[in-house]
């Protein structure tokens, strides 16, 4: 048996209980416990932590806690490159590939929308996405805390908000994702990249008395749907100017 000291930084402290936050908490481990196995019977999953310190050196989750530890737990950090002292996971986190649980459908959408690779069925099992995660490295996005704690899934972003705009803004906020945004070059439907094709290929199915007024458009080569630059369009370009605008405002001085 081992007690060790834990202490957990920034929004770690929101998967705690009131009385244990931003303090320091002594957990008492079996003889032979890793780290990981500490932090998530504290309540935290792992993939939220990029760093752990155990007695100010960087160690991964194999790293078995000893009787009198002092283990600081650290977030994704946004502005600080800790690439040299990471040893959580072989790469960061940060890798715009995703797959979103079954209550995620509308965050799922919007990330398709700003061009990122997002799978979503509404029928997936929380093994499936563990499964699917691990095999294509995807970023597990969900709101259920106990998945994200399973031993298959590396990496993964509990999501804080409840509806799919705000959502949308936490985790484009929170993985830094502005500079990845390819806005309309993916299927809402499907997640299919999305191919130019000439307005006289599908003018049959256009809503009638609309083509004189839209010159450009692309089609998905999975589902066959047609995208063109309509009002569905104009509302999708408003969401990423609100992203864009407050990325540039969070980066002036």
């Amino acid at each position: 048996m081992a007690v060790a000291n834990f202490r957990f930084y920034e929004e770690l402290n929101d998967f705690l209980p009131p009385r244990r936050r931003k303090c320091a908490i002594a957990c008492v481990c079996a003889s032979g416990a890793t780290v990981k196995h500490a932090i998530e019977s504290l309540g935290v999953p792992h993939t939220e932590v990029e760093l752990i310190l155990a007695n100010s050196e960087s160690v991964d989750f194999s790293y078995v806690v000893q009787d009198g530890d002092r283990i600081s737990v650290y977030p994704v950090f946004e502005a600080l490159d800790v690439t040299p002292v990471l040893k959580v996971r072989a790469e960061p986190l940060r890798r715009p590939r995703f797959i979103a649980d079954a209550q995620l459908r509308g965050l799922a959408k919007y990330l398709r929308m700003l061009g990122f690779d997002t799978l979503y069925e509404n029928g997936y099992t929380d093994a499936q996405v563990a499964r699917i995660s691990a095999d294509e490295q995807r970023i597990v996005v969900t709101r259920d805390r106990a998945l994200l704690m399973h031993k298959l899934i590396s990496h993964g972003c509990y999501v804080r908000a409840t509806r799919p705009r705000q959502q949308l803004e936490e985790i484009v906020s929170r993985l830094d994702l502005y500079r990845a945004i390819k806005p309309f070059s993916r299927c809402l439907r499907c997640n299919r990249e999305l191919e130019p094709v000439a307005k006289e290929a599908i003018r049959d199915r256009l809503p009638p008395g609309s083509t004189p007024f839209y010159r450009r458009f692309w089609i998905c080569d999975r589902c066959d749907r047609i995208y063109w630059e309509g009002s569905h369009w104009r509302r999708m370009e408003q969401i990423i100017g609100d992203l864009v605008r407050r990325s540039n405002g969070a980066s002036s001085p």
